[in-house]
């Protein structure tokens, strides 16, 4: 396995950045990962490695001024829920209803990853329609968490966090609407945002439940989630529920927290979250 994968997001775009690594570079190094960890964790439905190629080719042979103009993350590449329309590559949420179909459009997070020069892995498994929190129940196939594949990585977008646990990819999006980002980042040790709602556009993302849906991001540092989540927030007039205001400062407010130490931190712990039915490892843990 490449050096290059274990790397954070956001070192990824600095190496970039300082012209040590492409984004060509990037994606082969990924697609190796990919191609080696797949047959056991199972988190793709489809890899699309000659598009992401093609755009990260495309990346890279823009001028230091045009990239320049494009968000930090421009460059590393990404995986996307398959509950995410994608123009050109197959969109099924992980259903045999959908087998085949290949949108003409894309969704408002996809067109603004593109904008921002992310080439995009593939399509990520999930319990169908987003339905579950194991991703067991995909039409497809059973994905496996990445630090012991005898157990689940949670759901409904197992395979997002499945991707990201594993080094296939250095960030990812999900879908979450009681917990599908949340969860499947807890269980595979990823961190999984549901930003507030309407604040990234929900344009182009296959509802389970409209009402609640979010897409959000899924990484390995809060940093990440943050440098993710300004490139795909902010307002949408396609989506009746986007919030008209900006996306807040979260990358400044991420750096920020990463200067401070946790002394003098107060935490308040609910007593009703003990008693029966958890394993002994798990209530140490907590405690």
């Amino acid at each position: 396995m490449s050096e290059l994968v274990k790397l954070s997001a956001a070192e990824m775009a600095a190496k970039i950045k300082s012209k040590e690594v492409s984004s060509r570079e990037l994606v082969e190094a990924h697609l190796e990962v990919i191609k080696a960890a797949e047959p056991s964790i199972k988190a793709f439905l489809k890899v699309s490695g000659d598009q992401a190629l093609e755009q990260a080719d495309a990346f890279d042979a823009k001028s230091d001024e045009e990239k320049a103009q494009l968000p930090e993350l421009a460059g590393v590449p990404i995986a996307i829920k398959d509950m995410i329309v994608t123009k050109g590559i197959e969109t099924t949420a992980a259903s045999k209803i959908l087998e085949g179909w290949v949108p003409p459009y894309d969704a408002t997070v996809i067109e603004k990853l593109k904008a921002a020069g992310m080439p995009l892995l593939g399509k990520t498994n999930l319990d169908e329609f987003a339905q579950g929190s194991s991703t067991e129940h995909s039409a497809y196939q059973t994905t496996h968490n990445p630090w012991d594949t005898e157990r689940v990585p949670g759901g409904s977008g197992g395979g997002s966090a499945a991707a990201v646990a594993a080094f296939e990819a250095p960030l990812a999006l999900g879908t979450d609407t009681g917990g599908s980002i949340r969860q499947p980042g807890s269980l595979t040790g990823t961190v999984g945002v549901k930003p507030t709602y309407g604040g990234v556009s929900r344009f182009g993302a296959i509802a389970m439940a409209s009402s609640l849906d979010q897409i959000g991001p899924c990484s390995r540092t809060v940093l990440d989630a943050a440098l993710l989540q300004e490139v795909i927030g902010g307002h949408d007039k396609r989506d009746s529920t986007s919030i008209p205001e900006g996306p807040r400062p979260m990358v400044a407010a991420a750096r920020e927290g990463m200067k401070r130490d946790l002394k003098g931190l107060k935490v308040g712990l609910i007593k009703e979250l003990g008693g029966e039915g958890f394993q002994p490892g798990v209530m140490a843990r907590f405690n």
